[in-house]
């Protein structure tokens, strides 16, 4: 007798549905895995025959044989356990697999027979929506699987307690779907606690309307880093089709937190000396890296010229298509990659290149030989490239208000859904930020007057601009007129977006 149930891989974001097929013959006692199965679906033999006898069942003493199809792809993680001693069952006929057409399995078995959290649980019963399906997985992915919409739904905490429930000994309760909307986090930092930096600060509000990748210079101390790690407050939380997405990331990596679904967009700050697998993803799990789990959120990278130069390279990629595809001999995986990338950086190695009385003492050649270790390519990337330079001490000790996160992350709300109306009338869902405007509806929302037509051509002319870099300042010039509601783009907009490239930067 063979007895069949269903599964899933995860081959990046996108869950494949597997069928495990065990058949049980005579011959000597043997448990054989086939199918592509690594190590660790190896290992489940010894935690099934435990947990087969925490379950008072003798694992049967004849030749075993597991088949995970379709067989020419990859089969990784504990998530296995469970499907495999379903369909063993069920060729022991201690369970009825008919009653399990309609459902993928997913758990991992501990020795007592308890089933463990697994990764990718969400993305599995999104799978299972998707495909009118129920879900079986252990009680610690409950929660998890309910904020994907499905309702049919078997969370259970063991083997024992499923054997009996699939067997009608007594039945596990439905889950209960709870509040799943996760409430607006307290960061402890506020936009108020950045003293001057008007002009800074200004760019930084553009930023975050538009999806602008940020590029900040100055010398230490002057509030780059104090910067950026305050954007993210006031960037408005995710939509629900985005917060699905992003959790579904954090559930494959295995970082997903207890609080819901991911709401509040990403922030990823990694150390300069991250590796390039760190920052792209890979692995031999081909896990998500850092580019990844910042997704519908911030990347930002301090001391940019100090990471590795392949990893700075790597950016180019997911900047432009927002998506990162990791290749092996094998196979592609790709992960979505829709970040806004927010650097910074020293103007020189030692600091203080045209700082005044702290001047570099090898100036120019070590602000050139520093600056350089960033290519043109890479920084054509940016958006907006700005110099942030020291507050000055009677800003220090000033005593008037200054604007907190919460206001400012209004006015951005407002900006955003404006992008958003005006994107779906072109039938776009995704993407519809100005910082992310491609092709034909790049040149629909930036049309120019004459007047500023003009302006904007001597202006290329005389910087010697790239292609890309004019779309870039029509793109944030976009951004800046919609902050003031207007429709068309002046010349006044303009000005202001070409304030934001130091076309002297090389």
């Amino acid at each position: 007798m063979v007895s069949k149930v269903r599964t899933v891989a995860f081959v990046g974001m996108k869950p494949i549905e597997i069928t495990v097929e065990a058949q049980i013959s005579p011959g000597l006692a043997s448990f054989c895995i086939v199918g592509l199965p690594d190590k660790t679906v190896g290992e489940a033999k010894e935690r099934i025959r435990s947990a087969f006898f925490q379950l008072g069942i003798g694992f049967p003493a004849k030749r075993v044989i597991i088949n995970m199809a379709p067989a020419d792809i990859p089969k990784a993680g504990s998530h296995y356990d469970l499907p495999i001693a379903l369909a063993i069952l069920g060729a022991m006929e201690v369970i009825d697999t008919s009653m399990l057409e309609n459902t993928i399995s997913i758990g991992e078995l501990g020795l007592d027979g308890t089933l463990s959290h697994v990764s990718g649980a969400i993305c599995a019963a999104m799978l299972a929506t998707e495909n009118d399906l129920s879900l079986i997985c252990p009680k610690a992915c409950e929660n998890e699987a309910l904020w994907s919409g499905n309702k049919s739904i078997i969370a259970a905490p063991n083997i024992t307690s499923l054997v009996n429930h699939l067997t009608g000994v007594s039945q596990i309760s439905s889950p209960q779907v709870s509040n799943l909307k996760q409430n607006e986090m307290n960061f402890g930092i506020d936009m108020a606690d950045v003293y001057g930096q008007m002009f800074a600060k200004r760019a930084i509000e553009i930023a975050a309307s538009g999806g602008h990748n940020v590029l900040m210079i100055g010398p230490p101390g002057s509030g780059k880093s104090m910067l950026a790690s305050r954007m993210r407050t006031i960037l408005p939380l995710l939509s629900s089709s985005e917060a699905l997405e992003t959790t579904c990331i954090y559930s494959l990596a295995g970082m997903l937190p207890k609080e819901g679904l991911i709401y509040q967009p990403p922030y990823r700050d990694p150390h300069n000396s991250a590796s390039l697998i760190s920052i792209v993803g890979g692995g031999t799990d081909a896990k998500p890296g850092e580019i990844s789990l910042a997704h519908n959120g911030i990347l930002f990278m301090d001391e940019f010229p100090e990471f590795q130069r392949s990893v700075i390279e790597a950016l180019r990629q997911p900047v432009e298509t927002n998506m990162i595809t990791i290749s092996r001999a094998k196979e592609h995986i790709t992960y979505p990659a829709n970040i806004q990338l927010v650097a910074a950086m020293n103007p020189c190695k030692c600091g203080y290149f045209g700082t005044p009385g702290k001047q570099c003492s090898k100036a120019p050649r070590c602000a050139l030989e520093y600056r350089n270790r960033i290519s043109g390519p890479i920084l054509d990337r940016f958006d907006i490239v700005i110099y942030v330079n020291s507050v000055k001490v009677s800003e220090l000790f000033e005593n008037t208000p200054r604007e907190n996160s919460k206001t400012i992350r209004d006015r951005v709300s407002k900006i955003r859904e404006l992008q958003k109306i005006r994107a779906q009338k072109y039938d776009i869902n995704s993407l519809y930020l100005n910082g992310k405007a491609q092709s034909k509806y790049l040149e629909d929302i930036t049309k120019l007057d004459n007047d500023s037509k003009s302006f904007f051509q001597k202006a290329i002319e005389h910087s010697n601009l790239s292609a890309r870099s004019c779309h870039k300042i029509l793109r944030v010039a976009r951004t800046i007129a919609d902050m003031e509601n207007a429709d068309t783009i002046k010349k006044e907009h303009l000005s202001e977006a070409l304030q934001y490239r130091l076309l002297d930067i090389r």
